[in-house]
């Protein structure tokens, strides 16, 4: 267990201020009054919505002894020791790393970051590093492996807090695992949540970069220089784990147009892969795609080889390459001699899952959001699919109105069907959403609203249950946006939610009524 007092735990901070006496037994840093407890020190972290600093009172009521804030509340209430920092979330970070002895030194850490394909290669890693016989652990948006077996992530956030970063590896390392990999979104990166501020790796992947999540950075450029915040991060590390025998590097995709920035943001060895990209490293040409696999032949140095790769698609290729490429520069070995591995590789849920292949026309769950997750993923369909491409996806609330359009653009573009959602409305009107996306959809196709195939249903459940009505021989039904994601947010509610169990569930429904004379 983790546990430290208080005067030692504040040692690594610069503090403002302190106020109050006592040294009590610190085994727990929350940023949630609720949580709080006798064992705690309570974080003040300012936030959008809320202000943790309104929240000081009520977590000295449920037991906490230390606080740590950047402004003194009004009234000091005596039983408690009071820390004033510059910024908490910085010291939030700071304090998760000491209170848990910073696992990250002690372990080689694999940062996964990109702006989609993150899920599927730090899951890769993982089951490549494992049929490698070396024990590995990982937290993503999807799972998080801190023993044996993954368990869902319940967090809303793809890279959870630092308290929980840091606990995550310490119980990693505690179970015996021998390497981590984390993936890294730019909220993780960004300074302003410093999520993984205090996280040392030795090895930075990039997957890929496009428009995404601009409502948080403000810009491309700063959403950009965020993701490259874990290159930046290798040359840290390196001055503290020079000792150590793992290599440290980046790994970034050859054929993304900004793969130079991120090489350019580190001192420390980058390596590329890249299809049909003969300046990269590791190169696969030849691709020949099914729904289900693709085969390929696959360059390293002088050596090529036949490989088939068990995942439909040119993105898999990359999250492929990607992952091969990471494990065997992590242990040294020729890339080539990885992919025997990759026959025994498990799906991740949620990415691309094919929920029945006993009906006429093909029902798939996937989690692309993005435009750019859009125009690998559609085209590739569109050309697996004998009849009609049927799409069904929202867009989130509270977060990146610009690329509402473009996703309505290039659904229209590709499939003879659309069907406009709620993905997550949180605070904003539904109906607003799906007509900022179904603007884009006129655009790509002026005649797609008169000719009824672009259909608005907010409710998600009613949605599917329409596509499945609409479903013929041979068409492919697309539901995308949620993938594993276990709710839906409203604004006045969080509503469970299992997108492959709805679609099996509204599909043995349609079939039933079919058979019912």
């Amino acid at each position: 267990m983790a546990e430290m007092h208080l005067s030692r735990l504040a040692k690594c901070l610069p503090t403002v201020a302190s106020h109050g006496s006592g040294d009590p037994l610190i085994r727990r840093l929350v940023y949630d009054s609720r949580q709080a407890g006798p064992d705690s020190a309570f974080v003040a972290l300012p936030g959008i919505h809320v202000d943790g600093h309104d929240f000081i009172t009520p977590a000295i009521a449920a037991g906490a002894r230390a606080i740590f804030c950047e402004v003194l509340p009004d009234v000091l209430e005596p039983e408690a020791v009071y820390i004033q920092v510059t910024d908490s979330r910085h010291a939030l970070s700071t304090l998760a790393a000491r209170l848990y002895n910073n696992p990250s030194r002690e372990i080689p850490l694999i940062g996964v970051t990109g702006t989609d394909g993150k899920s599927t290669t730090t899951w890769l890693i993982d089951q490549i590093l494992t049929q490698q016989d070396l024990e590995s652990g990982f937290i993503s948006t999807v799972l998080i492996k801190r023993d044996i077996r993954p368990e869902k992530n319940s967090f809303r956030q793809s890279t959870p807090e630092a308290p929980e970063i840091q606990s995550f590896l310490r119980e990693m390392i505690d179970n015996g695992k021998e390497v981590a990999v984390v993936e890294a979104t730019s909220h993780g990166l960004s300074e302003r949540t410093s999520r993984l501020r205090d996280v040392q790796f030795h090895a930075a992947v990039l997957t890929n970069i496009n428009h995404e999540h601009l409502e948080f950075h403000g810009s491309f450029e700063q959403y950009r220089s965020d993701k490259a915040n874990l290159f930046r991060a290798l040359d840290r590390s390196a001055k503290r784990i020079g000792d150590s025998d793992w290599p440290i590097f980046g790994v970034i995709n050859a054929n993304d147009p900004n793969a130079y920035y991120f090489r350019n943001a580190t001192r420390q060895e980058v390596i590329s892969y890249g299809v049909e990209n003969p300046e990269a490293d590791l190169i696969a040409t030849d691709l020949e795609s099914t729904a289900e696999e693709t085969r390929c032949v696959v360059h390293w140095n002088r050596e090529a080889r036949e490989v088939t790769i068990p995942f439909p698609g040119r993105f898999n290729v990359d999250n492929v390459l990607a992952a091969v490429l990471t494990a065997a520069h992590l242990l040294d070995r020729n890339p080539l001699d990885l992919f025997d591995v990759l026959k025994r590789i498990k799906p991740l849920p949620g990415r691309m899952q094919i929920v029945s292949r006993e009906t006429p026309f093909l029902p798939i769950v996937d989690y692309a959001h993005t435009p750019g997750a859009f125009e690998t993923v559609l085209p590739m369909m569109k050309d697996f699919t004998r009849n009609r491409l049927i799409v069904v996806f929202g867009s989130a609330g509270e977060r990146d109105r610009e690329k509402r359009p473009m996703q309505g653009e290039i659904a229209a573009r590709h499939a003879q069907v659309v069907i406009l959602t709620d993905e997550d409305p949180r605070g904003e009107d539904s109906w607003s959403i799906l007509e900022e996306i179904a603007q884009g959809c006129d655009r790509a196709d002026p005649s797609i609203r008169s000719e009824g195939r672009l259909i608005l249903e907010p409710d998600r459940r009613t949605a599917i249950r329409r596509a499945l009505e609409l479903a013929e021989p041979g068409d492919t039904l697309l539901f995308l946006g949620k993938g594993h994601e276990a709710s839906i947010i409203y604004a006045d509610r969080v509503a469970p939610w299992d997108e492959a169990a709805v679609v099996a569930q509204e599909l043995e429904a349609a079939l039933q009524k079919s058979c019912t004379p």
